[in-house]
């Protein structure tokens, strides 16, 4: 873990319940782990329970599992992972995403459909050629709990031979809770592929 962690590195955990997602900086790496001193007050998370952890390093974007060993006032202790893995050079992985969507610009919808999605941003498909000057409100679901509101921003529009816009976009006014729960989203997805 040494090579892996350092002090003063920022790492944001985040536990099965979202909202309970907290940062800190690494105050000591040891063989059995790391020590943390979290920026918030540790609300809603769980000594023993499994969490996701992510930092960005020399390497890239780390990403592992691991649980609270123990926990005392802002500080807790973090296991070492039995495995972690680096994501790809993108900065956040993106992950087939095949669902209906609207885009709602002054109260007008306009019905398209995701191709791809990831914590930056995401690719869709629409018969409509949208304006591409304005931020369109979006709304994600991710799954029957899992919602996501934010603003949409076009990158690229390509008109393909069908007569169908393919956008590429980034996310805009999108909380870092609802950051983390599609970095979450994209990680079991792309893990669940890979175990196919």
């Amino acid at each position: 873990m040494r090579e892996l962690i350092k002090k003063d590195q920022l790492v944001t955990i985040v536990p099965q319940e979202f909202k309970s997602a907290n940062k800190g900086k690494v105050l000591d790496v040891s063989q059995d782990g790391f020590r943390m001193e979290l920026k918030y007050k540790p609300e809603g998370l769980i000594q023993n329970h499994i969490c996701d952890f992510y930092s960005i390093t020399d390497n890239g974007y780390l990403y592992f599992e691991s649980y609270i060993q123990s926990l005392e006032n802002n500080v807790v202790s973090i296991a070492n992972p039995v495995k972690h893995r680096f994501l790809q050079r993108r900065r956040f992985t993106r992950v087939r995403f095949i669902e209906p969507i609207e885009l709602v610009l002054e109260g007008v919808v306009h019905k398209a459909r995701t191709l791809d999605i990831s914590a930056g941003g995401m690719k869709i498909q629409t018969e409509e050629n949208l304006n591409i000057e304005n931020d369109y409100s979006v709304v994600i679901k991710l799954s029957a709990e899992q919602e996501i509101k934010c603003k949409y921003r076009f990158i690229r529009v390509e008109r393909g031979d069908n007569g169908l816009y393919t956008i590429s976009g980034r996310f805009t006014q999108l909380s870092n809770i609802d950051k983390m729960m599609i970095v979450q989203y994209c990680m079991q997805k792309e893990m669940e592929n890979q175990n196919k």
